[in-house]
């Protein structure tokens, strides 16, 4: 997955560490508003965010509102509006993939292959009120980050070998944007094609950057889905991002 690395020739950035949505959640803040109560303040909104998305799509959880949905106990319509847009958002990615990428998994609605890009980038509305301060916000190794200055630093990020995870084979620089990779060094096969029920073959780790994170996790999460027509997928669809094969090959698709 990426992680996010120190920016270069800028101030140690002030972090913060959560875990939300069952995963680790980070924020790094450098410039005006660091540690005060507006940080803060801004720090607890984004994660109450997160939380309110663990509410409502947890496939863990057997009260959340997605839990009760694939089970017949609500109607779409008795659903938060949120949930309405994530399915149209999954569906999207459904027929752009011919299929490789579907909510659906077994019978069962499952839409984590986009709800936490979608969460996050909510989450870091919190953030975008914090005057004269850039911040980089990630989640489980997805981020969205802001630098507002031309003078400041670029945030730079690490991509890491999906063979092993303590090596990198990039380190890409974002101003502001976001960052998503799939693959499986970190959770294993949760991601399959959906067409045939087994993880794809041949890529190791999908990276996408994009000025939305939404996009660029839907994006990633697609592309490996599709295995070895992932870096052709993306490139058809004018994104910027890496393709790492298994054997440790790795596609630059786009800028």
């Amino acid at each position: 997955m990426s992680a996010p690395a120190l920016p270069t020739a800028a101030p140690r950035p002030v972090r913060y560490v959560d875990h939300v949505m069952g995963m680790p959640v980070s924020l790094a803040l450098r410039g005006r508003h660091t540690v005060d109560v507006r940080a803060r303040d801004a720090w607890a909104g984004a994660l109450a965010v997160l939380r309110e998305a663990d509410r409502v799509f947890s496939t863990y959880r057997t009260d959340s509102v997605v839990s009760r949905l694939d089970r017949d106990e609500l109607a779409p319509e008795d659903c938060p509006p949120e949930v309405a847009e994530v399915l149209a958002i999954g569906e999207a990615a459904r027929r752009d993939s011919a299929g490789a990428f579907d909510v659906r998994r077994e019978g069962r609605l499952d839409p984590s292959g986009v709800v936490k890009g979608w969460a996050v980038e909510r989450a870091a509305a919190a953030l975008v009120a914090l005057a004269d301060t850039d911040f980089c916000l990630s989640a489980g190794g997805d981020l969205t980050c802001r630098t507002l200055h031309p003078d400041d630093a670029p945030w730079r990020i690490g991509i890491e070998d999906p063979r092993d995870p303590r090596r990198l084979v990039a380190a890409v620089p974002v101003r502001t944007g976001a960052v998503a990779t799939s693959g499986a060094a970190h959770r294993g096969a949760h991601v399959v094609d959906a067409r045939t029920g087994r993880p794809p073959a041949g890529v190791g780790s999908v990276t996408v950057i994009a000025p939305s994170l939404t996009v660029a996790d839907v994006d990633a999460t697609a592309a490996y889905a599709l295995g070895t027509d992932a870096a052709a997928w993306l490139a058809a669809r004018g994104r910027t991002g890496l393709v790492v094969a298994v054997d440790g090959t790795a596609t630059v698709v786009g800028g």
